[in-house]
């Protein structure tokens, strides 16, 4: 029986990813976009995730913090206990490419996490974050009049289209830097 229960969560986690998700227990809000190389480690029913989440790949959820081993080798009245807190995430966030979030990270509404950052503690809502340990770099606001003239209107075209249209708009931002 095992082996069934084994090869039906591998058929779950790879074909049916949100429905494995809640089925272990993570709690997901609506319109989430979560790359099946998230690590939601050993306790994912302590992650809670709000609406409009979005992720890159790598993305690791630490709800337990290991180094209670250390204290429970030395300290025999500790043999029993462990070190863990829940993750909360807000709607409307974004965590980059190897983002690492710790035990009892709480992450508001409408936040940016930078590529490569590890989070812990609070993240006040309408911020970018980035760094090790992840700081606050400025508000959305900020980003966005920093990034506009860069954003590129590519979102609801189609794979072929949007290849097409990238390729041209590329080669003409290259073409026009080498006449410079």
């Amino acid at each position: 029986m095992n082996i069934l229960k084994k090869i039906i969560n591998i058929i779950e986690k790879k074909f049916f990813y949100y429905k494995y998700l809640k089925k272990i227990g993570v709690k997901l809000g609506n319109n989430c976009l979560i790359n099946k190389q998230t690590n939601f480690g050993s306790e994912p029913y302590l992650i809670n995730i709000g609406n409009n989440f979005y992720c890159s790949s790598n993305i690791q959820f630490v709800t337990h913090d290991g180094s209670i081993n250390v204290i429970r080798n030395l300290y025999p009245e500790f043999k029993k206990h462990d070190l863990i807190s829940p993750i909360n995430i807000g709607n409307n966030v974004f965590l980059g490419i190897n983002v690492i979030v710790l035990p009892g990270t709480n992450i508001e509404d409408n936040i940016i996490v930078g590529a490569g950052s590890i989070v812990k503690g609070h993240l006040i809502s309408g911020h970018v974050y980035a760094g090790i340990p992840a700081k606050k770099i400025c508000t959305l606001n900020e980003f966005k009049e920093k990034n506009k003239s860069v954003f590129i209107e590519t979102k609801n075209l189609s794979y072929q289209r949007k290849k097409k249209f990238l390729l041209k708009h590329f080669k003409n931002i290259n073409s026009s830097r080498k006449r410079k």
